[in-house]
């Protein structure tokens, strides 16, 4: 249930950061919706972080939530068609191999 709760954390971060480029892609005044979608998410992002910190040591929480490094990566890839790096990619599966690690604590 904890590694399910971060992952939805990981998933809400996101969905927030990938609103906050569509905003900056729009402008601000276009953008607002954006804008306020990301907030939203952030929020309820932030309550599910407390849930999460009551029962997961910060010292293994806290690294997973890299996460979102790979999932906003994908993400702009799919949704903008941003190009990456070798080294890029490298980094990214590196990234998940410490998740991996970290979440097999749990």
């Amino acid at each position: 249930m904890n590694l399910l709760l971060i992952l939805l954390v990981s998933v809400l971060s996101c969905a927030a950061q990938l609103c906050q480029k569509q905003a900056a892609h729009l402008g601000i005044k276009k953008g607002i919706f954006w804008l306020a979608l990301s907030i939203l998410l952030l929020g309820i992002g932030m309550l599910l972080w407390l849930a999460v910190l009551r029962e997961v040591p910060v010292s293994v929480a806290y690294p997973m939530l890299s996460l979102n490094f790979v999932l906003v990566a994908i993400a702009a890839r799919l949704i903008w068609r941003e190009t990456y790096s070798l080294q890029q990619w490298i980094g990214t599966l590196a990234i998940v191999a410490g998740v991996a690690l970290m979440g097999s604590h749990l």
